[in-house]
């Protein structure tokens, strides 16, 4: 079994504590690995190399960090199968879903490359004769990278390639419950003699000493997280000693609006894969269903014969099983509980609503929910399972309300063939991303940011980037001799 090290200043290096945090396969319950719990110390150090670094890399040609970032991808696409098989092993992803992660993180660092040439300023017309006002945008800094459980690739690319190319050095935190991924991604980074020593660091632990350490250093200038709504308040109560700048990516509970005039097949196959992508383990996941009382019945049956088609099992012994396990027992017996309440409350089990039967591992079967009311605490309540609650509406007035009630604005989805519909909820939806006709996965050149208490934020995409600069503001006076 292997026991892995911390990242610090370009060297494998042991933590100064001495205690470990086992790492499990969620499908056979065996522990895979073992990570060092780290300490403030251990922070300490990774924060200090990284700063020292920044001084250096930040003055490096925009063209020559660009060709790294794509370096790196290249290299993740030349290991692609052991990040594959990692994946779902520490995960307990689907074979699709898992080789898709590792290919969306190939492409990520690679379209993040790009943007080195089109790091822009501006120069502006002064009020002062013999003046000009040049807008410099220049990078934010140290950036600590919280990475979590669920999609441990493609979120390292995320926070990784962005801050690279922008001339941010790094600390990243991987999850304590999937961080194999991060350290051969590691492997890759101590290879590469182009990348100096302190611009990239990696410091496992739990969340409330690691994170708290990261988002409360005075030499951390922003904190790039994504994870639960409470660990994002601990960051932001951490960041605000001071004044750090956060950028949040949180929870969702994503409604999807399924109208009288909508295409039943596209709706039943999109949602299908919204609620189960990553074994519902995802905050865009649809996770409750509005469907217009004419068509409830038929979009019921048609979901109902989807999910009796579905399979469960270990994605790493069987590429062919559609759902994989929960990622802890934990997360089980929270979705096992949540369902057990909403039934306890009057919602029928239309399918599922029980564990898995295989012999080892965090298994639910995949759930639909009918009878449900807009009240319930499984239509209110982030659920990260392969549940969907479905309840009705009689006019759209009445589900676009009902997909606004929420703390949450992260994604929603529609379903209608009617354009004036359409327009309708595209406006009056209040979530950072809204998907028509398709399902719930947003692209590495548009914007993924969140509403409420979703976030703060967001990524991809040249906004996306822009998060990891900040504006200088320059006016230059110059002597004009002409007579």
């Amino acid at each position: 079994m292997q026991k892995h090290q911390l990242y610090i200043n370009g060297e494998y290096t042991n933590s100064t504590g001495t205690d470990w945090i086992d790492i499990l396969n969620p499908a056979t319950e065996e522990v895979i690995s073992k990570t060092p719990k780290g300490t403030t110390e251990d922070v300490e150090r990774a924060v200090q190399a990284a700063a020292e670094a920044q001084k250096g890399w930040e003055l490096t040609p925009n063209i020559e960090r660009g060709k790294i970032v794509r370096k790196l991808g290249d290299e993740i696409e030349a290991n692609r199968a052991t990040f594959i098989d990692l994946l779902q092993e520490e995960q307990g992803k689907d074979y699709e879903l898992a080789s898709g992660e590792v290919d969306l993180a190939i492409d990520y660092f690679r379209y993040m490359s790009e943007w080195a040439r089109r790091i822009e300023g501006e120069v502006l017309p002064s009020d002062r004769p013999n003046e000009n006002i040049f807008i410099y945008k220049k990078p934010i800094g140290v950036v600590a990278g919280i990475v979590p459980w669920n999609f441990p690739v493609f979120i390292l690319a995320r926070k990784v390639a962005t801050a690279l190319v922008t001339g941010c050095t790094l600390v990243l935190k991987p999850s304590q419950q999937t961080p194999n991924t991060a350290m051969e991604f590691t492997k890759i980074i101590h290879k590469m003699d182009d990348i100096p020593k302190g611009v990239y660091n990696l410091v496992t632990g739990t969340g409330s000493e690691i994170g708290n350490a990261l988002a409360s250093h005075t030499d951390v200038h922003m904190v790039s997280m994504t994870g639960s709504v409470p660990a994002g308040t601990k960051v932001m109560e951490a960041a605000a000693q001071n004044i750090t700048k956060v950028n949040l990516e949180l929870g969702g509970k994503a409604p999807a609006i399924v109208t009288a005039n909508a295409d039943l097949d596209v709706a039943v196959d999109s949602i299908t894969t919204s609620r189960l992508a990553n074994n519902g383990q995802a905050c865009t996941n649809a996770e409750r269903v509005y469907v217009h009382e004419s068509v409830a019945e038929e979009l019921i049956s048609k979901l109902r014969h989807q999910f009796e088609s579905l399979t469960l099992g270990n994605p790493l012994k069987n590429k062919e099983a559609d759902v994989g396990p929960l990622v802890s027992q934990e997360r089980l017996e929270v979705v096992e509980g949540m369902v057990k309440e909403a039934v306890e409350n009057g919602a029928s089990v239309e399918i599922g609503g029980e564990r898995g039967d295989l012999e080892k591992g965090y298994f639910y079967k995949p759930t639909i929910l009918t009878n449900v009311e807009h009240d319930m605490k499984i239509m209110q309540e982030e659920i990260f399972g392969p549940v969907i609650p479905i309840t009705t509406f009689k006019t759209l007035d009445e589900a676009i309300e009902k997909g606004n009630d929420t703390d949450f604005g992260l994604s929603s989805s529609a379903y209608t063939e009617d354009m004036n519909e359409a327009m309708r909820i595209v406006n009056e939806l209040k979530f950072g991303e809204t998907f028509i006709n398709r399902e719930n996965f947003e692209a590495v050149q548009g914007y993924h940011a969140g509403m409420r208490k979703s976030g703060l934020g967001g990524a991809d995409g040249r906004h996306g980037m822009e998060d990891f600069l900040v504006t200088q503001a320059v006016y230059m006076q110059y002597k004009n001799d002409k007579k």
